[in-house]
């Protein structure tokens, strides 16, 4: 008896402190909803301020991505409108050599002919000279205007009148073509294809048909034509392979 008496009385001495121990160890709620030394309000309020501060560091990342965009798109038009200046530099040196060399056979032309040919009627040789003479000037005062001096208001009116006055001059397909270049440099797009298409469709065996073609691609991709654009720079590399405009072209359409 007094065995079993000490084994109860032991087990009910580890009950206790196992009591204890737990009552010990668990959190305290109070009768108010609190947990520990804080309230449910105060809990709420934190949150709200961690939310907040969260929400503005949000903001303030949304607002600095907008800005490395904006700074992109920025530096892109950049891009963009130096490779155009570029492609009008090069254009303007194209055009600068064709009309260095339509002048130097123009000179030899003139020589052979003052060597070899006779004039049986002076009076006959004297107007076919002094027409040539005036078409030859009033074309290259046009040209002049526009490679030398770079007035191009005053070279559009001068290359109309040009086609109004010689309307079968052996220099009709290229005041097309400088007309439709002026246009096409004031983004007077309409006018601008009327002429390139004028070359294009009525002078096939034009030293400058191929960048007629070229810059009604141009014109159709800043138009957001996709597919008249890809038409135009694919028959520019199919008429004209080995061209500069070819490449040209190419680029392009790697950039459709």
């Amino acid at each position: 008896m007094k065995l079993s008496g000490l084994v109860i009385a032991i087990s009910l001495t580890g009950m206790l402190v196992s009591t204890a121990a737990y009552s010990q160890g668990a959190p305290v709620v109070r009768a108010s909803g609190q947990s520990g030394s804080e309230t449910v309000q105060e809990r709420l309020d934190r949150l709200e301020r961690m939310l907040a501060g969260r929400t503005q560091g949000q903001a303030e990342m949304m607002e600095q991505l907008n800005r490395l965009q904006r700074e992109l798109s920025d530096l892109r038009g950049t891009a963009e409108e130096h490779a155009h200046q570029l492609e009008q530099i090069l254009q303007r040196q194209r055009d600068i050599y064709q009309e260095l060399d339509r002048l130097a056979e123009q000179l030899r032309s003139g020589a052979g002919a003052s060597a070899t040919t006779a004039a049986p009627s002076l009076t006959t040789s004297s107007v076919s000279f002094s027409e040539n003479r005036s078409e030859n000037a009033d074309y290259d005062r046009a040209v002049a205007l526009v490679l030398q001096e770079r007035n191009y208001d005053q070279a559009i009116p001068l290359f109309h009148s040009f086609l109004e006055t010689y309307p079968g001059s052996s220099y009709t397909s290229n005041a097309h073509y400088w007309l439709g270049q002026l246009y096409y440099a004031q983004e007077n797009y309409p006018d601008a294809i009327t002429h390139f298409t004028t070359v294009v469709e009525q002078f096939p065996d034009s030293s400058k048909r191929a960048d007629c073609i070229l810059k009604l691609g141009l014109i159709a991709a800043n138009q957001n034509n996709r597919d008249r654009a890809r038409r135009f720079f694919n028959q520019v590399r199919s008429e004209y392979p080995n061209s500069t405009e070819a490449g040209m072209a190419a680029r392009q359409l790697e950039g459709l």
